[in-house]
């Protein structure tokens, strides 16, 4: 997850990036601590907290932004890294425990972390992601705090590049008619979805995660303040294109929806468990394609039980509109639920 993949913390929100001085005004700069941790090691210690009430027609809260994170850089070059001595081949500085190694399957994620990282103990990964996770939670916790008081249904869209996301939110704006409802878009770069949510005539507001790889619950508040989406309405966030990383952050919605493309192959469950797990509902998308695709729709469908027993799963094609009634049905029932 995040703890380890080099995320970015420069954020733009609807073309404006935080600047260094506002940076300092918000609470955001960096406090960087270089202590020695060990022979070549130092941990950068990161800490970002800003607070702020937040308006929503009559209702009033406050979202305690605090970010922390601990990245550990290990230097050193101990004799494990002299490459001519045969004790050298495979030993590394992950540890033995970080990865199952044979010889025609390295395996990096049988640790307790899940992830193995060079220089960095699974303790320590462990202690690092619930540090993190903890605080995205809590900022969560009052994003949903506020949709729930609201009546709002928000719902975290999660797929990999390519899936159909934004063409099925197209649709379903069209389909949903004057029912209120926000789009918040979450991508590296570029407005482009958020151009074609607005073009629908909807309200759309992009982030910009630069290098970062997914949406955490504060940016999705700073946009839910800016949007101030209208009681009993619709909240769609539709994340940053990846099957992985989104699936660790709670961002304070009533659900992730995970769509799949039926050009992806009926193995991406299975290849990316931790997704399809996290998600209530999972679309198979572009239907349409099917025939020419070669794929089992049904072998899809068993594999996405095998990881969640309990996932419901939709088929349609946001082209042709194909298992579309099913959708909105959906939606209306989980809007529903959001106001009562």
């Amino acid at each position: 997850m995040c703890t380890v993949c080099g995320c970015g913390d420069k954020v733009v929100i609807d073309g404006r990036e935080v600047s260094h001085e506002e940076a300092h005004r918000l609470g955001l700069a960096h406090s960087h601590d270089h202590g020695p941790v060990g022979p070549g090691e130092h941990t950068h210690h990161h800490h970002h907290r800003h607070s702020h009430p937040h308006r929503h027609g009559d209702l009033v809260h406050d979202h305690p932004h605090d970010h922390h994170h601990d990245h550990p850089h290990d230097h050193s070059h101990g004799p494990h890294h002299d490459h001519g001595d045969p004790a050298h081949a495979h030993a590394h500085a992950h540890g033995a425990d970080d990865h199952d190694h044979t010889h025609d399957h390295l395996h990096y994620g049988t640790g307790p972390a899940g992830v193995s990282v060079p220089g960095m103990s699974q303790a320590r990964l462990i202690e690092v992601e619930t540090s993190i996770l903890a605080k995205n939670d809590a900022i969560a916790a009052s994003n949903r705090r506020v949709l729930r008081a609201l009546g709002v249904l928000a719902l975290n869209l999660v797929s990999s590049p390519g899936s159909g996301k934004t063409t099925l939110l197209c649709r379903t704006i069209e389909a949903l008619g004057d029912a209120p409802l926000a789009v918040i878009e979450g991508d590296q770069q570029t407005s482009a979805d958020a151009d074609r949510i607005r073009a629908t005539g909807a309200r759309a507001i992009q982030i910009n995660t630069g290098k970062g790889c997914h949406l955490d619950a504060a940016m999705v508040g700073h946009a839910i303040d800016d949007l101030r989406p209208r009681p009993g309405s619709y909240l769609f966030i539709e994340n940053v294109g990846n099957l992985v990383c989104p699936a660790a952050f709670d961002l304070g919605e009533a659900a992730k929806v995970a769509i799949l493309s039926v050009t992806e192959g009926e193995d991406k469950p299975l290849k990316y468990p931790d997704m399809f797990t996290a998600a209530r509902l999972a679309i198979l998308n572009k239907t349409d394609l099917a025939p020419h695709c070669d794929v089992d729709l049904d072998l899809c469908e068993a594999n996405l039980r095998r990881v969640n027993p309990g996932i419901e799963i939709l088929r349609l094609s946001a082209r042709t509109g194909e298992g579309m009634p099913a959708w909105l049905d959906w939606l209306r029932a989980r809007l529903a639920e959001a106001q009562a």
